[in-house]
């Protein structure tokens, strides 16, 4: 009686209701798993609805979600690093290139704008552009020179410029470096002769100041010879005794066999 029961029930089952009830099940499990999601560490959500971008922002964590209606889009907002190269001309006319370092990230509060108005290509359609442009309209004030000489000034003004710029699209600059200057080789050339140049000036104005020390030291035992001089010959003069004994100091002991004009012991005993 059992197994006649079990088969009127199978019997009774349509195919047709079965397919039907999978269906609806697998759409409100999807429905549910589609509603809600999550914004990892360092990211936002920005919420399109039938693709238009929306006021709401999402915040790290858990979200919820209309589906199939609404859409999130996760924009990162951690420090990123581009590093790009850039060409301009200095004051004085001579082509330079330098390869640029930015640190940099989007506003958290503004992606949806940021998406809205480049979506994820920003980095060449607005960073790379306005290094360029910062990097030209800096550089054209100073002379290639000052560029070297100057560097310090030159990477704070073309930061506040680029950050200036890119502020506008709700990019925040953390940091900005110059990672080097190129120049022609015949501007390298030209430097590396002034170099020279000024070591050679200045090995010549140390050989000048040299040999105006010794002049002066020249002059100055001359003159102290000279007053010497000029003391003995007076004392000479006030005394004439002080001649026989300079004599007697430099005389050797031995008494010449010969000599002419008076004898030089003359006088000695007085």
């Amino acid at each position: 009686m059992d197994n006649i029961n079990v088969n009127q029930r199978i019997k009774d089952i349509k195919p047709g209701k079965v397919i039907s009830r999978i269906i609806i099940g697998m759409f409100v499990l999807t429905f549910i798993l589609g509603a809600f999601g999550t914004i990892g560490a360092g990211e936002r959500g920005v919420l399109l609805q039938f693709g238009a971008v929306q006021d709401k922002v999402f915040d790290e964590g858990l979200y919820f979600k209309i589906p199939f209606i609404q859409t999130v889009i996760k924009m990162d907002v951690k420090i990123q690093k581009d590093e790009i190269p850039a060409s301009a001309s200095s004051k004085d006319l001579q082509v330079v290139t330098s390869k640029i370092a930015l640190n940099y990230h989007l506003d958290p509060n503004a992606v949806n704008k940021v998406w809205q108005e480049m979506g994820k290509n920003y980095n060449t359609r607005i960073i790379a552009p306005s290094i360029q442009e910062g990097v030209k309209a800096v550089t054209a004030r100073f002379t290639a020179e000052e560029l070297i000489t100057k560097r310090e000034e030159v990477k704070e003004q073309i930061k506040s410029n680029l950050a200036s710029r890119l502020f506008e699209h709700d990019i925040i600059v953390d940091e900005f470096n110059i990672i080097d200057f190129e120049f022609s080789p015949a501007f390298n050339e030209a430097i590396e002769s002034k170099v020279r140049a000024e070591q050679l000036k200045l090995k010549a104005d140390r050989d000048l100041e040299r040999i105006k020390i010794e002049k002066e030291q020249m002059i100055a035992a001359a003159q102290g010879k000279a007053e010497a001089i000029r003391i003995e010959a007076q004392a000479l003069i006030q005394n004439p005794k002080v001649v026989e004994l300079r004599w007697i100091e430099k005389w050797d002991g031995k008494v010449p066999t010969y000599w002419g004009g008076a004898s030089p012991f003359i006088g000695i005993n007085n």
